[in-house]
């Protein structure tokens, strides 16, 4: 959440930054609002200070003049009454702004490239090369289900579309993804976490996916309520939910496993098929926690970390700076990874690395001190993934098949696939 003061300070200048993220921002009740709360709070800092010098006043004059007194007294009444109308109505205007800002996006960072949509995106740099087949080179799906080993016709008749059964060696390639991604990130200063899979409704609204998104979410019935995670972010961003972080300490790195649950709401006919875009997928979440002064820098180290994986699996990819209307909602600055899929002759999202600036601390109020005693300020947050470990797969299939069906497992891999080195059709 963006800081109500700030906003309404810089407000000529804030709001054209914010419209230019889309969406259809509507600032009218804003300006309304903010012209009431001046206003008001001139008011009653006017009348408090009458207040003061009168209650002053009185002291004396009940020595001097009880009578007179007396009838000031009721003058004072009615002035305080007036004041705790006033006063009243100054915090009713501040809860309906809070309210409203749950619904505004971050501010784009200066960096952040103006553009209404992906195609406003800017690539900053590549690696490697797209390969070549002397075939043509088949979808993800279809080299799955030649294997043998993906099912998604039982996965509909088990849980409906947009799910999906792995089998054999490529639930095994799977998990050693899983792992060899974790292990990495552990190696580059990262420390592991295994986070609940199930949050509270404070925690989807500390990260920024709720008011605005809860479409986009599954959550339980009955008495109480949780949602399913979307990324493992969640949980291990409010990991640190209103805390005091040690400056001595930042930045913080996580990295976690887990499963990852979304409703897909408004992606009716989006890859319907196949592992793109479905209701359950795995990631490895990169969390970090960082003082503000460096955390573009941890952005470049985060986005650098995520790619490291997509080389060391010999797959070529681009990073893609978003523009203002692309960006996530609670982003001040991102970062994409596309990896190329030959099978669809096009690049597609592995990763996305942002900068939240203190968005997210705002809302789950954590902060950091260097010293015992400083006044404590907002942290700043970062994350990425690293990777989601589906779309992962999805790249391995169609990057390193072969005519004959068959699936080359990269060498990284080998290690943990038990010396599997290829995946042949049952």
């Amino acid at each position: 959440m963006l800081d109500l003061k700030e906003l309404a300070k810089n407000y000529d200048t804030w709001v054209p930054r914010l419209q230019e993220r889309g969406g259809n921002l509507d600032f009218g009740p804003f300006k309304s609002l903010f012209d009431e709360r001046k206003k008001l709070f001139v008011e009653v800092e006017g009348l408090a200070a009458q207040l003061n010098k009168a209650n002053e006043e009185m002291k004396s004059l009940f020595k001097t003049n009880p009578a007179l007194a007396k009838e000031r007294s009721a003058e004072l009444k009615t002035l305080g009454n007036t004041r705790k109308e006033k006063d009243g109505r100054l915090k009713e205007i501040e809860e309906q702004l809070e309210k409203l800002m749950f619904d505004l996006p971050n501010l784009p960072h200066e960096s952040v490239p103006k553009g209404a949509d992906a195609s406003g995106n800017k690539e900053v740099r590549s690696w490697g090369q797209k390969p070549s087949f002397l075939f043509t080179p088949k979808q993800h799906f279809d080299i799955g289900e030649k294997l043998g080993m993906l099912d998604l016709e039982r996965a509909a008749k088990v849980s409906g579309t947009r799910f999906w059964f792995l089998k054999g060696g490529l639930a095994r390639l799977e998990r050693a993804l899983a792992t060899f991604m974790i292990d990495e990130h552990v190696k580059r200063g990262y420390l592991e976490i295994l986070p609940p899979y199930m949050v509270s409704r404070q925690s989807m609204t500390g990260t920024g996916q709720l008011p605005k998104f809860e479409a986009d979410a599954f959550k339980t019935l009955g008495e109480r309520e949780l949602f399913l995670i979307p990324t493992a972010e969640v949980p291990v961003t409010n990991y640190h939910y209103d805390e005091i972080l040690e400056g001595s300490k930042l930045p913080l790195k996580y990295c976690a496993f887990s499963p990852c649950f979304r409703a897909e709401a408004g992606s009716a006919g989006k890859d319907t098929r196949g592992l793109i875009r479905v209701h359950q997928f795995h990631k490895v979440e990169l969390v970090k926690f960082a003082k503000p002064e460096g955390s573009l820098e941890e952005l470049e180290s985060l986005t650098a970390d995520a790619c490291a994986i997509l080389e060391k699996l010999g797959l070529h990819y681009r990073v893609m700076l978003l523009c203002t209307g692309d960006m996530g909602f609670a982003s001040q600055k991102t970062y994409d990874l596309e990896v190329w899929l030959p099978g669809q002759d096009t690049y597609r999202e592995i990763s996305s690395c942002s900068n939240f600036s203190d968005f997210q601390a705002r809302r789950a109020k954590i902060r950091w001190r260097q010293e015992k005693g400083d006044k404590p300020q907002l942290v700043h947050t970062l994350n990425g993934s690293g990777l989601a470990v589906g779309r992962t797969l999805v790249a391995i299939l169609e990057n390193y098949q072969r005519e004959d069906g068959s699936v080359a497992i990269p060498a990284a891999l080998h290690p943990y696939m038990g010396g599997v080195t290829e995946l042949k059709p049952s």
